[in-house]
């Protein structure tokens, strides 16, 4: 639950928060508030600042998840699988990207600049199989680089995972993640 909340926003919230009592309590002459919100509030705003400037937004579902593929995930989803969609769906700080140290990994983020950038995510069934799909988008690295990288791939997201790639559109990249029987 935590992840679905923005800590940076919080912490301006409740910083900006303390820091209007501490001037209103300066105002009025209280010494205790104005402490608590002088010595509280302004490291809870810088703090927020900071996490709002290495914030990382969740990525979105594209399509609704239904309540068989929520059953079919329960039963079903590896490890893998739910620690990738948990954490591409929640804030994350002192990332660059999502799954950027996968993609280095797979040798798909040569650089910042050629790095594919998680657009989206979708929960389908194959075959009565539950499979995680992550939606990219690679203008500057190529299908069959991703291609290349197929065997790779798959000892990475092992086991019980097979690996699909697909191009629905130009730039566009679909890496399905289906659980294996």
């Amino acid at each position: 639950m935590l992840g679905k909340i923005s800590l940076g926003t919080l912490g301006l919230t409740v910083g900006g928060i303390l820091i209007i009592v501490g001037f209103i309590a300066y105002g009025v002459d209280n010494a205790t508030l104005n402490l608590v919100g002088f010595f509280y509030g302004f490291p809870l705003f810088l703090g927020g600042l900071a996490l709002k400037a290495n914030e990382l937004k969740p990525i979105p579902f594209s399509q609704t998840t239904t309540p068989s593929i929520l059953d079919l995930r329960k039963q079903q989803a590896t490890v893998t699988q739910n620690k990738i969609r948990t954490d591409i769906t929640r804030f994350c700080y002192g990332q660059k990207a999502h799954l950027d140290r996968a993609l280095t990994y797979l040798g798909l983020s040569p650089s910042d600049e050629k790095r594919p950038i998680v657009t989206g995510l979708r929960e389908i069934e194959v075959n009565g199989a539950y499979s995680l799909i992550l939606e990219f988008d690679s203008p500057l690295i190529p299908i069959d680089i991703w291609q290349q990288k197929h065997e790779t791939m798959t000892k990475y997201f092992a086991p019980n995972v097979e690996v699909k790639i697909t191009q629905p559109a130009e730039n566009r990249i679909e890496l399905e993640l289906i659980k294996t029987q």
